[in-house]
């Protein structure tokens, strides 16, 4: 199957760039959400990160209005008739995405292939309520994916070799590094050795080891991370590292991956203060 036209189901940080990459990457693009708003927001992100890539010379103005033309702006599922893949990139909610997915596999094309960019749930879930599940995969991009070369393709129970090697083929051609997750497994790789440290790290606070500032500088110096753990939470968001965590606990049944109080406090004080960016050092404030 010819990819030329890729859609990308949510614009949010993660949608809008990966919607970026493609169109940068000379795909036709269709970029859906539920309010155009959101879309103008996506947008107008693009734009700013392009800006800057035409004040450092490495892009022309030309180039910045070919990309965004490439991009077409919807709120109808319906406009993805004509693309051979779609990548989901909503909200970490298992039932919201099986929604989407749900509605995709009536939409699409019967050869085209439904991705999605989860972090850590579940491929064959997900597949399970389509009529194509050998055409389902995981596609998780990382953050901000203009920059990151990581693709970590993900085989559902049912994901065919020839879905794969299309998706690991697509990364390539938007630039990516694509690495194959043999088996659904929640967290993948990144996320399944990340989620762990986080909690390590949270331990060694409510434990009286080490501040957050020492546990980062250590991280960093120590291991040579860009940044450390509580720093990467923040930049992430608590809020979306609990719900990772309370996840791996519910499908593993195992205390490693328990949610610390102190970080579940953290994120509760957040929500009752009503400030989104609350983290261990306000990153996002």
């Amino acid at each position: 199957m010819t990819i030329n036209q890729v859609g990308v189901v949510g614009s949010g940080t993660m949608g809008g760039a990966i919607a970026h990459v493609a169109a940068i990457s000379g795909y036709e693009v269709v970029l859906c959400d539920v309010d155009q708003a959101f879309l103008e927001r996506a947008i107008s992100r693009m734009e700013a990160f392009m800006n800057k890539s035409i004040e450092k010379g490495k892009m022309s103005s030309d180039q910045k209005a070919d990309i965004l033309n490439r991009i077409t702006c919807t709120t109808n599922l319906q406009d993805f008739h004509q693309s051979q893949v779609v990548i989901e990139a909503i909200i970490e909610d298992l039932e919201a995405k099986k929604d989407i997915f749900k509605q995709l596999d009536e939409i699409l094309p019967s050869n085209s292939i439904i991705a999605s960019n989860t972090s850590s749930m579940s491929i064959t879930d997900l597949a399970a309520v389509t009529n194509r599940p050998e055409q389902v995969a995981g596609m998780h991009f990382f953050n901000p994916p203009q920059i990151m070369k990581l693709v970590e393709v993900v085989r559902g129970y049912s994901t065919s070799d020839q879905t794969v090697e299309q998706l690991k083929d697509l990364s390539q051609k938007l630039g990516k590094e694509p690495i194959e997750v043999k088996k659904d497994t929640p967290g993948f790789i990144v996320n399944r050795i990340m989620i762990p440290q986080f909690i390590e790290a949270v331990r060694l606070v409510e434990e009286g080891v080490a501040t957050p500032e020492d546990i980062d500088k250590a991280v960093t110096l120590g291991l040579n991370y860009p940044m450390g753990p509580f720093t990467l939470q923040d930049y992430a968001g608590v809020d979306i590292g609990l719900h990772v965590m309370d996840y791996f606990y519910d499908e593993f049944k195992d205390n490693r991956f328990a949610a610390p109080l102190t970080l579940r406090n953290l994120v509760r004080a957040g929500r009752v203060g009503k400030k989104a960016g609350a983290g261990w050092f306000d990153y996002n404030k």
